[in-house]
């Protein structure tokens, strides 16, 4: 790696994990028996660029954080773990203690440092969001690497933003563009995932189980797109399950939230419905104009809150996913 790409990926890396600066952790504080810090090399596209398979956007290093959950030399299942629109935090530190302490490895990807990149919560054009999917193929590749991790057994997901990477990367059109030869992500996990963009062919997926986790009363992430997108996928003969949550808000695993919080400056493209078109081009669906952040579709202020009883549900249902045949048994080894 030359020394500018160092620097970058070095600049990536979150300093909160790097010293281990954490809150209101799990009892499983402790699960980890190694942290290894990862350059990920990658590349930044548009929207368009992403959809027509035009890979000549600019090479970027992102920083990862592997964690091992326990010593010995047997391989075990991982997950990758994709941030949405505010980035790495302590909700994502806490999902990490309950995965290493259920035995699963963890690989977190910061796709915003490397890039300069603070959040993109007000201004949701600083990166295309479907971008952050090649970052987790790259995750993936990378980590298949790794003589601890089983190549067979290596799961995505992703919050918000990052859950687009984590659940349309199990569609066929975009494995054969960006995913690494051979290899494939044993399953897709989305939390609060934007559903709203119907893309060509995308209910053509690879058969591994799909599972979506989303508060009914969520006014940043819509829930209607997402019913529609479970139930065609459903139609298709996909392995897809939505768990809703009545009463349930963005960002319901944000344990370190006391009360509801406002962001009166948060883009939302909540009643937004859009279709792609051709060469790449995003659509309103229902003018069947070019869409971009100015459409007048495109809204201020949103809600997120800490809901314990859907954070506890799928916590729950995600490590049952994983402790199932999807990814294999966690304690066969």
């Amino acid at each position: 790696m030359n020394p500018t790409k160092f620097r970058s990926w070095l600049l990536s890396i979150p300093l909160a994990m790097t010293l281990g600066l954490f809150i209101n952790l799990p009892s499983q504080a402790h699960a980890q028996a190694r942290i290894e810090i990862r350059p990920i090399e990658t590349i930044t596209l548009s929207t368009p660029q992403f959809l027509t398979g035009d890979s000549s956007g600019n090479s970027t290093v992102l920083g990862g954080e592997l964690r091992i959950p326990r010593p010995g030399t047997d391989r075990l299942p991982a997950v990758i773990l994709v941030h949405g629109s505010g980035g790495l935090g302590s909700t994502h530190e806490r999902w990490i203690q309950e995965l290493n302490g259920a035995g699963v490895a963890t690989f977190v990807v910061d796709s915003f440092s490397g890039r300069g990149i603070n959040n993109t919560i007000d201004d949701q054009s600083q990166l295309a969001t479907l971008a952050m999917m090649v970052d987790a193929y790259r995750a993936l590749a990378t980590l298949a690497q790794h003589p601890r991790i089983d190549t067979n057994r290596i799961a995505v997901m992703g919050f918000s933003k990052g859950a687009v990477a984590a659940v349309y990367s199990s569609n066929e059109r975009f494995r054969k563009m960006y995913g690494p030869p051979n290899l494939q992500f044993a399953a897709h996990i989305g939390l609060y995932t934007p559903c709203n963009v119907t893309l060509k062919d995308d209910d053509k997926v690879t058969g591994k189980p799909i599972r979506l986790f989303h508060g009914i009363a969520d006014d940043w992430v819509s829930i209607e797109p997402c019913r529609d997108y479970v139930a065609r996928l459903k139609k298709s003969g996909a392995d897809v399950v939505l768990t809703e949550f009545p009463g349930a808000y963005h960002a319901f695993d944000a344990f370190m939230l006391k009360q509801p919080l406002k962001l009166q400056r948060a883009q939302t493209t909540r009643n937004c419905r859009l279709v792609e078109g051709e060469n790449g081009e995003i659509l309103n669906s229902r003018t069947g104009k070019h869409f971009d952040l100015n459409d007048p579709c495109v809204e201020r202020g949103t809600t997120v809150a800490y809901d314990e009883a859907a954070t506890i549900a799928t916590t729950q249902a995600v490590k049952e996913l994983l402790a199932g045949t999807t990814v294999g048994a966690l304690n066969r080894n």
